[in-house]
């Protein structure tokens, strides 16, 4: 996937003003995902996204522990300026799911059983009950 493919479907989805906005929340977002997916889920995922995320994807933040959705939420507000949980969960869920049209379903799938319950909604892509 291209870098601009990806970065227009963020912004449509995050119905951000410029290409900048999706960046920062691609950069953001991918950075702390990375820090929770492992082994070959990771790598075919980074393969599916442009060069500029794959870096950002295998060279992730650390993380110590898995992180709960919520808490997912609250560092992705604290790693974007002026961002608040209602913000960052609109950046979550405009780039999860250009990830998850990235990905396809049967990564997505395979992505959510390495993630805590809860990522699908993040992910735009809620499991029924």
């Amino acid at each position: 996937m291209h870098t601009d493919v990806f970065l227009k479907e963020v912004q449509e989805s995050g119905k951000y003003d410029t290409t900048h906005e999706a960046d920062r929340a691609a950069r953001v977002v991918l950075a702390l995902l990375g820090a929770h997916l492992v082994g070959s889920e990771r790598a075919e995922l980074a393969a599916r996204l442009p060069e500029t995320y794959t870096l950002i994807l295998l060279n992730p933040l650390q993380a110590a522990e898995p992180l709960s959705p919520e808490r997912f939420v609250r560092a992705t507000a604290a790693w974007i300026d002026g961002a608040t949980n209602a913000t960052a969960q609109w950046d979550i869920g405009a780039v999860l799911s250009a990830v998850a049209d990235a990905a396809g379903a049967e990564l997505t799938h395979r992505i959510l059983m390495q993630l805590p319950p809860g990522y699908d909604v993040l992910f735009g892509r809620p499991t029924p009950p």
